[in-house]
């Protein structure tokens, strides 16, 4: 991890406040689904207008903890632009080297959840044996394992997410991409799901029920164009906003 700086709001536009404010309620959402790993895993966005640039949490803080204020600006060539704070350095490989591959990406989420890290060990991973998995097949990849803060692995992920959006990390968690945050949430709820039947389906002494092939695949294009929908998770995402308003917290300062 590395020392940096914290921005004040009088030096930030309209815009990176709202990122800000919309990327702290993710965290606080993440937090209520429980996908946090205490302090680790981490979650990023764009800053619109500014597309070399992406918020991150505050390396320490609890997922509950964390405000539009609080989280971290820098950069994708490791610049940071705040007065103190410290950012994860797993955390800037893997998000800069998505953002560096992708410039139609503008949320990255990453878990370590028991279930999505119980898939990532399995060499077979996620079988087409469940609705929740339909959603995401189509759009599924498999990124081996690498060094976390290494250049090598950086742009090895790079690659890896050039070629879907909903990504396994072998022997260490999930991952996924979206061009909005509701879209990246929306991707890792099915993308979590998923991986909650198939480590259960796993565990009962009984072969699991086919899919047909046909099936499988009018699932997929159905749900491709519901992803290239600009909406794409945004019901999901207000229902969500919802259910941490009403814990009475303000992430929104």
């Amino acid at each position: 991890m590395d020392t940096v700086m914290q921005s004040d709001k009088q030096d930030m536009t309209e815009a990176e406040w709202q990122a800000r404010c919309d990327l702290a309620a993710l965290y606080r959402i993440t937090d209520l689904f429980g996908w946090t790993d205490t302090i680790d895993t981490h979650m990023t966005v764009r800053i619109p207008g500014e597309p070399k640039c992406f918020l991150i949490n505050n390396y320490g803080d609890l997922f509950d903890e964390i405000t539009a204020s609080s989280l971290v600006k820098m950069d994708i060539d490791g610049n940071v632009y705040a007065k103190d704070g410290k950012f994860n350095a797993a955390g800037f490989t893997i998000h800069s080297g998505v953002y560096k591959a992708r410039p139609d990406a503008n949320c990255v989420m990453h878990t370590h959840t028991r279930a999505g890290t119980g898939v990532s060990v399995l060499k077979k991973g996620i079988r087409p044996i469940s609705q929740d998995a339909l959603s995401v097949y189509d759009d599924l990849v498999y990124h081996e394992y690498g060094m976390p803060t290494s250049q090598e692995e950086c742009d090895a992920l790079g690659v890896s997410c050039q070629h879907g959006n909903s990504v396994v990390l072998r022997n260490h968690g999930l991952l996924t991409v979206g061009g909005t945050i509701p879209g990246a949430l929306r991707r890792m709820y099915m993308l979590e799901r998923a991986c909650e039947v198939e480590v259960i389906a796993r565990s009962l002494d009984e072969e699991a029920a086919p899919i047909e092939e046909d099936v499988i695949r009018q699932y997929g294009e159905r749900a491709k164009q519901q992803r290239a929908n600009p909406e794409y998770g945004m019901t999901y995402w207000k229902a969500a906003l919802r259910q941490i308003e009403g814990k009475g917290t303000d992430w929104r300062q």
